[in-house]
């Protein structure tokens, strides 16, 4: 329980941290960039984006942890279903519709 409780919190402080817009260099690919490629992305976009992301998946993790906490299992599986489809689902948010692009 208590490492399930440090991941919630490690995906909010994440979270936090995309919203000051100081974590961008953590986000896999854009730290790959070169500074003029960089330049061509809407970085507060992005940052809120990816805060939103950590949110929405600290949120299902909650579940997860609830449905463990009160004993009723089948809670924490759809936990876990709903943390799968929302991080694909935000995966694929990301990497398409150029939505970052100034």
């Amino acid at each position: 329980m208590v490492i399930m409780l440090l991941v919630f919190a490690a995906l909010v402080a994440l979270g936090f941290v995309f919203l000051s817009g100081r974590g961008l260099s953590l986000i896999a690919g854009y730290n790959t960039l070169s500074k003029s490629e960089k330049d061509r992305f809407d970085t507060k976009k992005l940052g809120r984006f990816m805060a939103v992301f950590m949110f929405v998946l600290a949120g299902c993790w909650l579940v997860i942890i609830a449905g463990f906490a009160i004993g009723i299992k089948p809670i924490a599986w759809w936990g876990m279903l709903l943390f799968l489809v929302a991080a694909v689902t935000g995966v694929i948010l990301a990497n398409t519709g150029n939505r970052f692009l100034k």
